[in-house]
Parts: C-alpha cells; structure tokens; sequence
C-alpha cells in the first residue's frame, strides 16, 4: 500500500533474545544486513503483517515471541533516487514503518530462514542492540536510530 505521498507501509521487526541481543540477517545473496521488515498488504493491520513478515522471513511464528513494545508513530525514509523504481506506478519514494521490539520465547532452533520459496535471508546472528546503526545501508541509517531509540524503553 503506497500512501498519497509516496509512501509504502511497513513493518519493522527487531527480535531480542534473553541476553539483549537482537537478531540480525544477511540478505540472501548480498552482502547487507538488516532487520527483519516487509510491507502490510492491503486489509492488514500493522501488527497482523508483523506477524505474517516475521514468519516469511525467519520462520518464527506467534508462538515463538512475545510482543514487549512498539513504535509511537510512523517512521519514514527514502529510498535514493538512483534505486527508485521510477515504471511502477503509483511510485513508491520510500518507506513509512511502525516497529516493533519482539523478546524471543522459543528456541533459537526454531529460526528457519528458507521457510517460503524465496528466502529474503541466508543467514543471521546476534548483535549488540545499536550495532545495526552502524551497519545498516546508510539511507535507513536515521529511521533504525529513530526505532531503536524509541524502542529502547522495552529492552
């Protein structure tokens, strides 16, 4: 769903484990690094597409985590202009996200990254929690300062 400005709703996932750790995946086939996100279909709250993104990207389901927190509002960025898909229409300028903070209940061994037929991952790990502002793509740079800063209160 792309909003009147440009905008494609989005989910945003940050998983933390007992230690304070959060899980951290390499896009398949790419050497870059992110959390777990993806786009809410039309008809789908944030939160049910939290839960559908969750499990199409690291296997996890309901039953594997507990929500602890979430976001107070959309956060946004934009995509640069050199990767703007500039034939879809309407055209997508970036990403408007509400984030959640997830503590995971089940096991590590529960992750399964090749759950679907197009994995979005080939592998993850856990990292210290403001790492990923570090190594993120800079353009989402600012919008995983903003959600961790938010989010931070749940760890």
């Amino acid at each position: 769903m792309i909003d009147s400005n440009g905008f494609r709703a989005n989910v945003g996932i940050v998983l933390g484990n007992q230690q304070g750790k959060v899980f951290w995946a390499r896009r398949h086939g790419q050497n870059t690094w992110q959390f777990p996100q993806g786009g809410i279909d039309e008809h789908e709250s944030p939160r049910q597409a939290m839960f559908r993104e969750l499990y199409e990207e690291t296997g996890l389901t309901e039953n594997h985590v507990e929500i602890i927190g979430q976001t107070d509002d959309w956060l946004r960025y934009r995509i640069p202009d050199h990767l703007l898909r500039r034939h879809s229409k309407p055209l997508c300028i970036g990403q408007k996200q509400i984030w959640f903070y997830l503590h995971l209940t089940g096991s590590e061994k529960d992750v399964n990254l090749c759950c679907t037929g197009h994995p979005e991952f080939d592998c993850w790990r856990w990292i210290d929690y403001w790492k990923p502002v570090d190594e993120i793509v800079a353009f989402k740079r600012k919008v995983y300062q903003q959600a961790l800063t938010q989010l931070e209160r749940f760890v």
